[in-house]
């Protein structure tokens, strides 16, 4: 670890970190024991921006918004079984 009083500057300029981008092997396989963005991310402060790398996250809709998006989603798997076309906005026979 380091002590407070060692001052260490992280910052990096674009272009070396252009540099390192293609130096990288884009076809090296994930080691095994690699682990997460965010395990070393803490002690180094933010490196990147969160827009750049957001952590991940699951959102879980409410019933009746979900109900909605499946209703909207059959209506128009029926309108193509039917050889509807709604893809101007009107519905009429596609031919």
């Amino acid at each position: 670890m380091m002590s407070s009083d060692e001052a260490v500057d992280l910052s990096f300029t674009d272009e070396e970190l252009t540099l390192f981008a293609l130096a990288a092997d884009a076809d090296q396989a994930i080691p095994d024991d690699a682990v997460p963005f965010d395990t070393h991310r803490q002690p180094f402060g933010n490196l990147l921006p969160d827009w750049y790398m957001p952590p991940p996250a699951s959102h879980r809709g409410s019933r009746r918004r979900s109900i909605v998006g499946a209703v909207i989603i059959l209506s128009l798997v029926l309108v193509n079984v039917f050889g509807l076309c709604v893809t101007e906005g009107q519905l009429e026979i596609a031919w």
